[in-house]
């Protein structure tokens, strides 16, 4: 390996700024020798926010027959894994297709076409190569093949898989002999035909997304592949930015004597009705508030949902319930456009800290709060609310990725009725019910079991090997 190479992080969209400027991937690669600038395509400035070497992407603009070639192949792949493996679970993963407009019409047809007749891994690669074509085609394609031949990086490393907008800086990397790599965001995404771009090398959380990357990318070679944890859950390792009781608690209006049970907020297409799941939550603790117990919610809605969904049960129960936003910023109009900030990494590993047990539709949360030995709660029933064109959150639990709990019924305390939440708090609380030893079991599947804290060294070690 040369002295000092030149890395180009890349920035598809805000996702990755969590794992990889947030913590101390940066300082890391910079103390083992390595050039980092980061290849920003997102409304957030890394220079003006965090001092950080930038090249910013200026166009945005993918080609117009990306997305739909896109969601073909997702189908596509969707389809071929429910042939291989005869699992009715992977057209779930689908989303609806829409007919209303000309427009419309004609892209979910296109969809529908190769989804029926192309669903071959020759199909497959066509769909790719179409994509691929076409983001070539591009002027952007052109200025960001400019910016490649002029900077000249030894590496470019995409920090998600699933971005239409990686896929010509990829291709320009690739077209002018650079080497490549790609992050796997997140646990779930393999089994959901969730990437969108090929690289010469991929970075996964755990041996079992190894196996899974094997799996349903057979093209790709286990040397291809470097198995690190990841770096998502490394900051609840940093004692140093843990706050006492009593600051934390004069910081959000909270009394120190007493036990806070979080309730994590979902997405709206996660679980449509998770308002009435933190109604039934508030009503639980409501009783044992009066049974005599100093118990009351932490409220941490999903950063994106602006939903005013939970305004009246919030309003309701606010007896019982402290809302704590997190600290993200919107950067523009859109959803995607509402961004991380450092400062909720620091919210959340205290929010975890001092909570006793969190309740939440099926997110990655029961890991971060296992790591501070704190128990989830999984509701896991229908709401009355629920009628058709409403997703069921029991869905969710059958996806391929909640296959590799160690054992289904006592990973986590699951709530399979309205009650039972209250019986979950209740013998989380008082010592009757203990899920984390087998949660934590869980948590080193997903995970990288040696040295969690430590994922960043590993990539850094790894684009060291590619390098050499």
């Amino acid at each position: 390996m040369k002295i000092n190479p030149k890395i180009f992080i890349l920035f598809p969209d805000g996702v990755g700024l969590r794992n990889f400027a947030f913590t101390q991937f940066k300082e890391i690669g910079e103390q083992q020798g390595f050039d980092i600038t980061y290849w920003n395509n997102t409304v957030f400035s890394l220079e003006e926010q965090l001092g950080y070497k930038e090249l910013k992407i200026a166009s945005t603009k993918i080609h117009p027959k990306t997305p739909v070639l896109s969601h073909a192949r997702k189908r596509v792949e969707l389809a071929l894994s429910r042939k291989r493996t005869k699992d009715k679970v992977y057209p779930t993963y689908r989303f609806p297709l829409k007919w209303n407009g000309l427009k419309n019409i004609l892209k979910s047809a296109f969809v529908k076409i190769h989804e029926t007749f192309s669903t071959t891994p020759k199909g497959w690669q066509s769909l790719m190569d179409q994509m691929n074509a076409a983001e070539r085609s591009t002027k952007r394609y052109q200025e960001l093949k400019a910016q490649l031949e002029e900077h000249q990086p030894d590496l470019v490393f995409c920090t998600t898989q699933r971005a239409t907008q990686a896929i010509a800086p990829l291709l320009a990397a690739k077209d002018l002999g650079i080497k490549t790599a790609c992050w796997i965001y997140s646990w779930d995404n393999l089994p959901k035909g969730m990437t969108t771009v090929e690289t010469d090398y991929y970075f996964v959380w755990s041996e079992l997304m190894k196996e899974q990357l094997l799996e349903y990318y057979p093209k790709t070679k286990e040397e291809q592949i470097f198995v690190t944890g990841t770096p998502q859950f490394e900051p609840h390792y940093d004692s140093s930015i843990l706050l006492e009781r009593k600051r934390f608690c004069e910081h959000h209006g909270l009394k120190e004597q007493t036990k806070y049970i979080c309730f994590s907020g979902d997405d709206e297409t996660t679980s449509p009705l998770d308002q009435y799941y933190l109604e039934d939550t508030a009503i639980a603790v409501r009783k044992l508030r009066e049974e005599g117990r100093d118990v009351a919610i932490i409220y941490r809605k999903v950063p994106i949902d602006f939903t005013g969904r939970y305004d009246a049960v919030l309003e309701a129960y606010k007896d019982v319930i402290t809302p704590i936003d997190p600290l993200w910023k919107p950067m523009g109009e859109q959803w995607n456009q509402v961004m991380p900030t450092k400062e909720d990494f620091a919210l959340l590993v205290n929010t975890c800290y001092h909570c006793e047990l969190v309740v939440n539709i099926c997110s990655s949360m029961v890991f971060d709060f296992v790591i501070h030995g704190k128990p989830t709660i999984y509701p896991n029933y229908e709401q009355p609310q629920l009628k058709k064109g409403i997703r069921d959150i029991g869905q969710n639990y059958k996806y391929v990725h909640f296959r590799s709990m160690p054992d289904y019924k006592t990973s986590v305390t699951w709530a399979m009725n309205k009650s039972e939440i209250y019986d979950g708090i209740k013998g989380l609380l008082d010592g009757d019910l203990d899920p984390v030893p087998m949660t934590q079991k869980w948590y080193g599947i997903v995970n990288k079991p040696e040295q969690p804290e430590k994922a960043s060294e590993r990539i850094w070690d790894g684009i060291k090997e590619i390098l050499s």
